[in-house]
């Protein structure tokens, strides 16, 4: 089958252009000049840039174990005998993978060969993931942690085959990325931020135990560095039986990049090493403690939250892909003040959309996306000044009704924050008044229509605003708004306004409130009625770490569907190598499997964030 790049839809092998969405499948558009090249194109041939799909091979003898990092140097000519390496352009007899980078001629059986492919059908799955060939032994720890830790950056396996005694692994190739022992001599790199590679360290050492693959961390040509200044491994070193690994060895690496690289030490990050390789500090969580308390000193009060705000959330020092180290005490106390380092937005994507569904003949939902990004480098990293505006309405009074309703509070919403919203969020009572305004919008409608009851059209509204690192939201209604975040898991930022819900505000046990034959009725709703039965919540986050916050309506979180399915469709869209737009169509998917009864609306923002270096003490 051809898994089509942009709508992940699958065809058969034969077909041209996507059953799905119409995209070509055998051409791309060069993403710096625009010209047509074919899928399997190493550059584009008009401007020479590198557009291909490329792999790194392992290749290694099947007959052997996989060599632990320390047995690289064995030479070929200490094997007592050698493997054929295969002749001609491609690794593989299916002429899948093309050769660009030469093969010895032949090879020893303790040795290992690495290799850069191109792949020459990138759309089709891989035979590792079709279960079309028998598992390799030496596959099962990458496959084992990508399931495990889908969120860490560990080395992505493509695919893995045997050809006649000749093992051969697949991986993402990382090689064009810079090392972390490249980077760490920079004068610019604060101490801050080598704090957050040792942190990602422990992270890395926590999930290699449980494959015995803490060599991996040992290596120093291992360590790369991704563009977002996040530590990423190039592929998986098995640990000796013989030789276990200590965690004083990582204290040992630690020193080594020091010295290696000449830069000058923090007093507490040299302390911190120096423990760690003589015995001092001999487990992760007391290793996890000490860097949280270096980060803790290298902070300078910038913000104080009130009670209410601590009570909340917890300000985040580090938001790596493993995770996050909190500034603060998880649950705060209003007697001992929060200190909290302020963020810097360096990342912002967006992506929606909406369908029918597979039981409406019209689409009552409306949203809308507005987004505008500034983006500036400095010695200390990237920044990005964003202001996001992002509204989704489900419609409701019956065939056209619904559909003016909600593009009416769209437009009417769009029109008052482009006058009231300047150079910092709108107050509480500016997004009041908006909302109330969008609301007396579609009231005057009704009641120039004469409508009456059912008849009387409205919508309802879950809002969102960005600006840099902060955030407000505000709903009216059912529809949603959920943040998932790797230290949070799933969180639901917004109640429910319907009867249900109110009762069990009132004491009423749930499973009493939701017995109710109306109990999913809706307590508030845009147009209906005026503004003095309208009382929208609006919420005000600091964004503190990296996350996705996404908007929907009750055609994707009907029967609890993002609760049972966040893992799968939710928790992978954090990481920044997954594609959004293709994630929300895969979010659209799912509601119709397990839904489908009403129209289906997404958007999902992902963001990062990082300390601002700028406000730390010189």
């Amino acid at each position: 089958m051809l898994v089509c790049p942009d709508c992940q839809f699958e065809n058969p092998d034969d077909h041209r252009f996507c059953q799905g969405c119409g995209a070509s499948l055998t051409e791309k558009t060069c993403a710096f000049c625009k010209a047509l090249i074919s899928l399997s194109s190493e550059y584009c041939l008009q401007c020479g840039a590198v557009t291909g799909t490329t792999w790194k091979a392992i290749l290694s003898s099947a007959s052997n174990e996989p060599l632990p990092a320390a047995d690289l140097s064995a030479s070929l000519s200490a094997s007592t005998s050698a493997l054929p390496l295969p002749t001609g352009k491609f690794l593989d007899p299916q002429q899948r993978y093309q050769l660009l980078d030469p093969l010895p001629l032949q090879m020893g059986q303790h040795t290992e060969v690495e290799v850069r492919l191109l792949d020459q059908q990138p759309l089709q799955t891989s035979r590792l993931l079709q279960g079309d060939l028998p598992l390799l032994p030496a596959a099962l720890p990458y496959l084992t942690l990508q399931r495990q830790f889908p969120l860490l950056p560990l080395p992505y396996l493509q695919d893995a085959w045997q050809q006649e005694d000749l093992a051969v692994l697949l991986l993402e190739d990382r090689s064009h990325l810079p090392l972390l022992l490249d980077l760490w001599p920079d004068d610019a790199i604060e101490p801050l931020q080598i704090l957050h590679w040792l942190h990602q360290m422990v992270e890395l050492w926590a999930a290699l135990e449980i494959e015995h693959c803490c060599q991996s961390l040992l290596n120093l040509s291992n360590l790369l560095v991704d563009e977002d200044h996040l530590l990423c491994l190039q592929r998986l070193y098995l640990d000796r039986a013989d030789q276990p690994v200590e965690l004083s060895q990582l204290g040992v690496l630690w020193q080594q990049l020091f010295q290696q690289s000449q830069q000058t030490q923090n007093a507490e990050i040299a302390r911190l090493c120096a423990d760690l390789e003589s015995g001092v500090i001999d487990s992760l969580d007391q290793l996890r403690s000490q860097i949280e308390a270096i980060a803790t000193a290298l902070q300078q009060p910038v913000v104080q939250l009130s009670p209410e705000a601590k009570a909340e959330i917890t300000q985040d020092l580090f938001n790596a892909e493993s995770g996050g180290l909190a500034a603060a005490d998880e649950a705060g106390s209003d007697d001992q003040p929060t200190v909290v380092l302020g963020m810097r937005l360096v990342s912002l994507e967006d992506a929606g959309q909406t369908d029918i569904g597979r039981q409406r003949n019209h689409n009552e939902d409306c949203f809308s996306l507005q987004t505008e990004l500034k983006k500036t480098e400095t010695p200390q990293g990237r920044a990005v000044q964003a202001k996001g505006l992002y509204i989704l309405c489900d419609g409701m009074g019956g065939h056209a009704g619904g559909e003016v309703a909600s593009a009416l509070a769209v437009e009417t919403l769009q029109q008052y924050f482009a006058q009231h919203w300047q150079d910092k969020l709108p107050s509480e009572a500016q997004i009041r008044a908006a909302i109330q305004q969008a609301n007396r919008a579609i009231f005057d409608q009704n009641q120039l229509n004469a409508s009456a009851g059912s008849g009387r059209m409205g919508t309802t509204l879950v809002l969102m605003m960005v600006q840099d690192a902060e955030a407000v939201i505000a709903h009216v209604g059912d529809s949603r708004l959920y943040r998932i975040s790797r230290r949070r898991g799933l969180q639901q930022l917004t109640t429910d306004h319907e009867v249900g819900q109110r009762e069990i505000q009132r004491g009423v046990e749930p499973s009493i409130a939701y017995a109710r034959p109306d109990a999913y009725q809706l307590t508030q709703a845009l147009g209906p009625r005026d503004e003095n039965f309208l009382n929208p919540d609006i919420k005000f986050l600091e964004l503190n770490e990296d996350g996705i916050l996404l908007l929907c309506s009750d055609g994707l979180s009907d029967n609890d569907l993002l609760e049972a399915h966040w893992q799968s469709h939710l928790e992978p869209m954090l990481s920044s190598a997954v594609n959004l737009e293709q994630s929300v169509t895969g979010l659209i998917e799912l509601a119709n499997q397990y839904n489908g009864h009403d129209n289906i609306t997404a958007i999902a923002v992902r963001l990062k964030v990082r300390p601002n270096l700028d406000q730390l003490p010189r």
